[in-house]
């Protein structure tokens, strides 16, 4: 455990840092470290638990011996669950209770310095706007970067408020396009380009923003619609969708 004096953050913005910082080193222990907190979690020690510190560093060790505890203490014994599941679940599972330890610091200093509705609805605002250590460690964070990327370039299969205008042809999309002003035309020029590179998963072609475009839920590549023969209109009713590939590979006993 960390020594020195207790460190005891009383604004909204000094909770946050903290928030930060023990989530920057929890997320260390899950992914770049992974291999070490793996080796620290023996499971023939006693019961531990992983500890993320402000500054951005992480620890395994036995939970604290005076009751009650000057903060909340993280998961019980995360090292007895390590051999009897895969690892990549093991993490996730520890992944998920290192997001409610989090949370449970960060209000544990709102009660103790007597945040107000308005401070604890700021501090849930700004630590709600980071993704979730599992978010992370599973790389939900990436995809849903990826689907928020997907609904701007009107891409998405899922029904959305504007997936009509979406789904019309290119040459009443171009007329919409020109009545926007020179900075949202700068925005869709830098999706464009954040596309660019993306290759159809069946032809191999460039992404072309004139194009419809599907992505497959299961390995997520990019297709043009004409290939996997996905209108737009139909994808509209589509909830997931699996390539030819994906959909092959299911199939088969």
């Amino acid at each position: 455990m960390e020594g020195g004096a207790p460190y005891n953050p009383r604004t909204v913005e000094e909770v946050f840092r903290d928030f930060k910082g023990r989530r920057a080193g929890m997320i260390k222990a899950l992914t770049t470290d992974v291999e070490e907190f793996f080796r620290r979690c023996d499971p023939e020690k006693e019961n531990l638990c992983l500890y993320g510190f402000p500054g951005e560093h992480w620890e395994v060790n036995l939970p604290a011996e005076e009751v009650p505890p000057e903060l909340p203490e993280p998961a019980l014994g995360i090292n007895f669950a390590r051999d009897g599941m895969q690892e990549k679940d093991w993490i996730s599972l520890v992944a998920v209770h290192s997001d409610a330890w989090l949370l449970a610091v960060a209000f544990y200093f709102g009660a103790r310095f007597g945040f107000d509705k308005a401070d604890r609805r700021r501090l849930f605002g700004m630590i709600n706007d980071l993704p979730t250590i599992f978010e992370v460690v599973t790389g939900m964070a990436k995809k849903h970067v990826k689907e928020k990327s997907s609904v701007s370039n009107h891409s998405s299969t899922k029904p959305k408020s504007n997936s009509k205008r979406g789904s019309e042809s290119h040459g009443k999309y171009s007329k919409v396009m020109q009545s926007k002003d020179e900075d949202e035309e700068g925005m869709e020029e830098e999706e464009d380009d954040e596309h660019g590179d993306t290759l159809c998963g069946a032809c191999g072609e460039n992404y072309a923003a004139d194009e419809f475009w599907i992505c497959c839920d299961i390995c997520e590549k990019w297709f043009h619609g004409k290939c996997v023969k996905i209108t737009p209109a139909r994808a509209e009713h589509i909830k997931q969708y699996k390539c030819p590939s994906c959909s092959n590979k299911r199939a088969r006993p």
